[in-house]
C-alpha cells in the first residue's frame, strides 16, 4: 500500500514553482487541473487539484482552507537545507532548533498554507 496525499487549490502554478524551486521536487504529471509532483529521490508523491473541476466528484471539489495540514520532510543534513533556503530568501516560519525529543528541524510554508517541517531525527538526549 502506498499513500499519496493531495491538496485542492487554485494555486497550481505557485505551488509548482515553490516545490520545484525551493525543494527540488519534480513534476510526474500535469494537465490544466491536476499536478502530481515527486520528491527529489522520487520516493514520495504529492498531488494538487483545482477546485470545482467538472471532471471531479463533489468530494474532490471543495478547496483546502489553508489551515490544519503539515508535511514532514526527513533529511540527514537539515542544517545544509536550512542554510541554503535562508540564503535564497525563503521565509523561515520556525527557525532551526533542537527539540528535547530529538528532532533538529525548521519549518517553512507553501503557497497554500501547508506547514512544511524539515527535520533530522535523532535520539532524545537523556
Amino acid at each position: 500500500m502506498k499513500l499519496n496525499a493531495g491538496i485542492i487549490t487554485n494555486k497550481l502554478a505557485e505551488t509548482k514553482e515553490f516545490y520545484t524551486k525551493w525543494l527540488g521536487f519534480g513534476v510526474k504529471f500535469e494537465n490544466d487541473f491536476y499536478l502530481l509532483m515527486h520528491t527529489p529521490d522520487e520516493q514520495s508523491d504529492i498531488a494538487f487539484l483545482l477546485p470545482d473541476h467538472p471532471s471531479q466528484q463533489p468530494l474532490f471539489q471543495k478547496p483546502f482552507q489553508g489551515i490544519g495540514v503539515f508535511f514532514t520532510i526527513e533529511t540527514e543534513d537539515v542544517d545544509k537545507i536550512y542554510d541554503d533556503l535562508k540564503k535564497r530568501g525563503v521565509k523561515i516560519v520556525i527557525e532551526l532548533r533542537d527539540e528535547p525529543w530529538g528532532d533538529r528541524h525548521f519549518a517553512i510554508q507553501d503557497p497554500n498554507g501547508v506547514g512544511i517541517d524539515i527535520v533530522r531525527y535523532t535520539s532524545p538526549e537523556d
